[in-house]
């Protein structure tokens, strides 16, 4: 297992399926994303404007680069539904190395995003 990577781990959540599925195809096909994976329903609670909430939302668990962070972070807030939307950045300690690379290949920028 490598130690040391340049893999990012990414995690949001939206209020339904189809729209985490959404997000997931946009950011792949932007090569944002190396791949999505989308679980939920799963129970939240948190407060907002001064009540505590419980919803239900789907999570998303996006695989990237860190070089792809930033830009996938802009990308996912512009086509966020929510007015503050969860972007958690997880850095990978270790990891199957061509899995890693994997992800670095697929999230290098396309010929026409340059």
């Amino acid at each position: 297992m490598a130690a040391e990577t340049t893999a990012r781990v990414v995690l949001t959540t939206t209020d339904s399926a189809e729209d985490a599925e959404r997000l997931a195809r946009v950011l792949v096909d932007a090569h944002l994303a190396a791949c999505v994976q989308i679980s939920g329903p799963v129970r939240s609670v948190f407060r907002w404007e001064g009540a505590v909430s419980v919803e239900a939302e789907w999570q998303l668990w996006l695989k990237t680069d860190a070089a792809r962070v930033d830009d996938l972070s802009a990308r996912l807030v512009d086509e966020h539904t929510y007015d503050v939307p969860e972007v958690l950045v997880l850095p990978v300690v270790g990891g199957h190395g061509p899995y890693l690379a994997w992800v670095t290949e697929e999230t290098e920028p396309a010929e026409l995003d340059q």
